[in-house]
């Protein structure tokens, strides 16, 4: 039985086809003629038949080789174009990041750490997804999404969930709604006397206020104005007359920012931010590479009204 016929086979058969030259096609494959020689005859006993006519001046295709040539450089092109893609993909020279955060990651560290990436690796696809903790929570679960930023909802085993950032919860309101008028630190009890707009059970924010009855936000019942987004509460804090409670960096956001915010005491309450990321999953490397980007944003970010770094220095790791 004949040798198993490999890759260097097709590329020994396909140099000297090119050639016509065992000496030329050797020199080119940095092989000793012998080497080659002895790698052609391999080839020939495994196909069963003579691959070239030797003559005095050149090296020429059998009849029966000609067709051989197509298939061999077809075999050769497709394999080396495979691993010319995968050295590509581990240089972030090709590829596709999908990420999903919460509203308020977008303005104060998505979009910083996107331009920084895209800077370094320009032809990398990205896909960016604004969703409510749920959503964004089983987009990675089940794998439709690379990471998410967003608060912990579920708390889904096959999580991780490192937390990255925390901000303070405050009270927003239209800036001619009664509560400009107060000075000082407000606190929970002072908003009991004003029509709420919560936010849904299904959103980050919704769901943590849910585990402080004691605020006296939830005793309300469900017979008051929700919302399913930050995006969704802009339009219902402009019919005016009404305030919501946000965390600091979901009020410093987009169209929001034309109301006025007021951190809440007593208590003080933070919401975490945690990077998510699915257990035991490897992280291609553009997604560990724009993993690294976003933790130095978020080390370089100073001015994050009521926000607090936490884990900055952690570094995300590769799973196998």
């Amino acid at each position: 039985m004949g040798a198993r016929i490999s890759l260097r086979h097709l590329r020994c058969f396909s140099a000297v086809a090119e050639t016509g030259s065992f000496t030329m096609a050797a020199h080119r494959l940095f092989l000793t003629q012998s080497s080659l020689t002895a790698t052609i005859k391999q080839l020939e006993e495994s196909a069963g038949l003579r691959l070239f006519d030797r003559t005095t001046r050149r090296v020429e295709l059998t009849k029966d080789a000609i067709w051989f040539k197509t298939v061999a450089d077809g075999v050769l092109r497709d394999f080396d174009n495979a691993i010319a893609d995968l050295q590509a993909i581990s240089k972030s020279q090709r590829g596709h990041i999908r990420i999903a955060a919460a509203p308020s990651m977008m303005t104060h560290v998505l979009a910083p750490t996107l331009v920084a990436f895209r800077r370094s690796y320009p032809d990398i696809a990205i896909s960016v997804y604004d969703e409510g903790s749920d959503k964004i929570e089983r987009s990675v679960l089940e794998g439709e999404k690379d990471f998410g930023l967003s608060s912990r909802l579920n708390g889904f085993p096959d999580l991780d969930y490192m937390p990255v950032i925390a901000d303070t919860f405050g009270v927003i309101f239209p800036k001619d709604h009664p509560l400009m008028k107060r000075r000082g630190k407000l606190t929970w009890k002072d908003l009991r006397d004003y029509e709420y707009i919560g936010l849904t059970k299904d959103t980050g924010i919704g769901a943590l206020l849910e585990t402080y009855p004691n605020l006296g936000l939830v005793s309300r019942g469900e017979d008051y104005d929700h919302a399913s987004s930050t995006t969704s509460l802009y339009a219902l804090l402009k019919l005016g007359g009404k305030i919501s409670v946000l965390p600091a960096l979901a009020a410093h956001t987009g169209p929001l920012v034309e109301f006025e915010f007021r951190e809440l005491h007593e208590p003080r309450i933070e919401r975490e931010i945690c990077l998510i990321t699915r257990h035991l999953r490897s992280l291609s490397p553009s997604t560990h590479r724009i993993l690294e980007i976003l933790m130095s944003t978020i080390r370089s970010v100073d001015q994050m009204v009521g926000a607090r770094i936490l884990q900055a220095d952690a570094k995300p790791q590769a799973k196998s």
